[in-house]
């Protein structure tokens, strides 16, 4: 399935792991597997690759080597998992956080804005938790929380309000029935940028991904060798927010504590700049335009 997804940054991504021929590395997003496929190109034949996916959409593109192991789980729960396959320590790990392209062209998954498909948004599709439900039980004040929160929309208390309004006479099913609603907040010049917040707000909660990050990065200390790498492409600011802050100080609010002596203790620390795309891969792959890369190692 070559078009299940563009992989962003994937030559730079890969080069930020510093990729040891015999070492073990961890995918955590494997998606159409671009990224697998490279690391895997850079491994000799004692080198080992474990990737996670949540969406049973991507096993389809597992890949037949002896190096490679994909694990059918969110990655969350990275430690554990590697664990049960018998890995305690690695030497890299690649996150390309967000949606797929393939997810986003996929109607029936409820991740566009473009298409008219069931409101639903899960990565893991036997997941409870859908946009529907999200969209016509939550209560008011928990949707305007969501909304500003994690759409970062300033207006998160009236959208809240209308959603709940036209609830109150019809369920609110698919994403062309949403937009319907809010039509009166979606002026032409806007449209698109005010949907993708809203669907982002949603898409968030229902995945909860910013806990899973946070699940993720905290991990990550305790997982790499020394000289071990972390390399992560976020899409949006709360996210790279997250990854930033978790570098900087190990931490994801406050500043880090410090000993008697005024030493803080953060457990990592960043490589080389902030990386985003060329003009050049933005016009063939729209989707990089918002990709940050922010590479780490052990302190």
């Amino acid at each position: 399935m070559s078009s299940y997804h563009k992989s962003v940054l994937l030559e730079e991504s890969v080069d930020a792991l510093n990729i040891k021929e015999d070492g073990v590395y961890v995918d955590v997003t494997f998606g159409g597997g671009g990224h697998s496929k490279e690391i895997l190109s850079r491994l000799g034949e004692n080198g080992r690759l474990f990737a996670f996916d949540q969406d049973a959409d991507a096993l389809q593109n597992t890949m037949q080597d002896d190096r490679f192991v994909l694990i059918s789980e969110n990655f969350r729960y990275i430690k554990r998992f590697l664990r049960f396959h018998g890995v305690q320590k690695v030497d890299g790990v690649l996150a390309d956080l967000g949606v797929s392209s393939y997810q986003f062209d996929e109607a029936k998954r409820g991740f566009s804005t473009r298409f008219d498909g069931e409101l639903d948004m899960r990565m893991n599709q036997s997941s409870g938790l859908s946009a529907k439900v999200v969209i016509n039980e939550y209560e008011e004040g928990h949707l305007a929380d969501i909304l500003y929160l994690y759409g970062e929309l300033r207006n998160a208390r009236v959208i809240a309000k209308q959603i709940v309004n036209s609830r109150s006479e019809k369920s609110i099913d698919t994403s062309f029935e949403l937009k319907e609603v809010l039509k009166r907040f979606l002026p032409k010049a806007k449209e698109h940028k005010i949907l993708a917040q809203i669907y982002q707000a949603i898409r968030i909660e229902v995945n909860e991904e910013l806990e899973v990050l946070k699940e993720f990065l905290i991990q990550i200390p305790e997982l790499l060798n020394e000289e071990g790498r972390l390399s992560v492409i976020s899409y949006h600011s709360l996210e790279d927010r997250l990854v930033k802050r978790f570098i900087r100080t190990g931490r994801f609010q406050g500043e880090p504590e410090k000993d008697f002596y005024g030493n803080t203790n953060e457990p990592m620390k960043k490589i080389g700049k902030l990386i985003v795309p060329t003009q050049d891969e933005i016009k063939v792959n729209n989707r990089a335009r918002s990709a940050k890369l922010r590479i780490a190692t052990l302190k």
